[in-house]
Parts: structure tokens; sequence; C-alpha cells
């Protein structure tokens, strides 16, 4: 493995099983589906992952856009929701390329990690030009300098534990310890910021924002931070 994209790219063990995949997907997808600011709105995905839970994002939107940088993972969303004309998968370029001011929410959720600070700020730049004037990102998942593994794994436990894959879950923990993604963890680890730190990203790049409560994802110790852009 090269590189994050290379990972993503590729068959991988990030989830302990189908069961625990869904429910992540599921949770993090009711999450931003309570951020949807009108039934009219046109959201983008950015970074989306397999997001097996994106048609109930599509419920609450009028089109949802969803991208993600690995092509294995587009072919999977492509087939998956091939039957739903809400739904529309785009390539990263094809997603620089859109009208400016088309988009009415952008979700970057779990990303900014695998990210070098400046190809945050690159992005952040084309959102600001995507998003209408009353428009709303959503940066989530953000991993501040503090959080710990005992941290990570306490937040798994309790997913597991309240959706019936605890089993699963404590095997996985284990197999973790010998997979790619620990190794390339450990390699090229992970992009960290404080609450301070983003804001601050966040208004150089044009947007007014604040912290959201409670993250998109389980682990509460994580970050998501809603903004709009400032002309």
């Amino acid at each position: 493995m090269r590189d994050w994209l290379s990972f993503w790219n590729s068959p991988n063990r990030i989830y302990v099983n189908d069961h625990h995949r869904d429910v992540h997907y599921r949770e993090v997808a009711l999450e931003i589906r309570s951020l949807v600011p009108s039934p009219s709105a046109t959201v983008l995905d950015y970074g989306c992952g397999e997001a097996t839970g994106a048609d109930l994002v599509a419920q609450a939107a009028s089109r949802l856009l969803l991208s993600d940088g690995a092509p294995i993972v587009r072919e999977k969303l492509a087939a998956r929701f091939a039957g739903n004309g809400k739904i529309a998968v785009l390539t990263p370029d094809e997603v620089a390329r859109l009208a400016p001011g088309t988009l009415d929410m952008i979700v970057l959720n779990s990303v900014a990690q695998y990210l070098e600070p400046d190809a945050l700020d690159d992005l952040l730049a084309v959102f600001h030009r995507l998003l209408a004037p009353d428009g709303r990102l959503v940066v989530g998942d953000v991993i501040p300098p503090h959080t710990s593994a005992i941290t990570e794994i306490t937040a798994l436990m309790k997913l597991a534990w309240r959706n019936g894959f605890i089993g699963a879950a404590l095997f996985g923990l284990v197999r973790t310890l010998f997979s790619q993604y620990r190794a390339l963890r450990s390699k090229l680890g992970l992009t960290h910021y404080t609450e301070t730190d983003m804001l601050e990203k966040l208004g150089k790049a044009g947007f007014r924002a604040a912290r959201r409560f409670p993250n998109l994802e389980h682990n509460d110790q994580r970050m998501t931070f809603v903004g709009s852009p400032v002309p």
C-alpha cells in the first residue's frame, strides 16, 4: 500500500463484518439527513465510502451526489443505487467541474484525517465555490490530538453492544493488530486538528463555522463542524 487511496481502492477489513458496515453507514446517514436544509436541496457527500445508507439521505433531498476517489468504491455505489433516480455517483474531477453555487449542502465526513493540511485547504476552496450563498458545509469525524486507542475501542464496543455484533467486534480488534490499515496508519499517520485549529482553517477558507454536537459518527471524542460560506 502506497497511500490511503490505494487502501480504500482495494479489499479491506475496516469493518468487522457487513452488519457493522451497514450499522455505521445507517447511523451516519441519519445524522446527515437531519442536516439537509430542505427537500429541494442538492447534497454532495464527498469521500463517501460505500455509503450503504445513502438512500436515507436521498429521501430528505431533491438530489444526492456521491463522490469517492476510489474507483472500486464508485463501482459499488453505482451498482447499489442504480435504481434510485435521486442518487448520482461522480468522480472528484466531475465534482470540481460542477457549476459554481449549485450545491445546497456538502458533507466531508471522516476524510480530513487522511489529507495533508494543504490538500484540505484546496478542497475547501472548491467547496466554497460550489456552495450556494446560503449553503451548508459539514465536516465530520475530525480527530483531535488527544484521541487515544482506548477511546476508539470503547466507542466501537458501545456501538457493537447496541447493535448486536459484540463478538465480531472483539475478533475484529485482534485482526486489526495485523491489518494493512494499522500498518498504513503507522507509516503515514493521520492528520489531527484541535477544535480551534479546524475553526481557524474553515475561517481562512471563507466559512463561518461552529462545532456541532454530536459528531456524525459514533465516537464523540471526534468532532463535527457545520459552516456556511462567507461572501
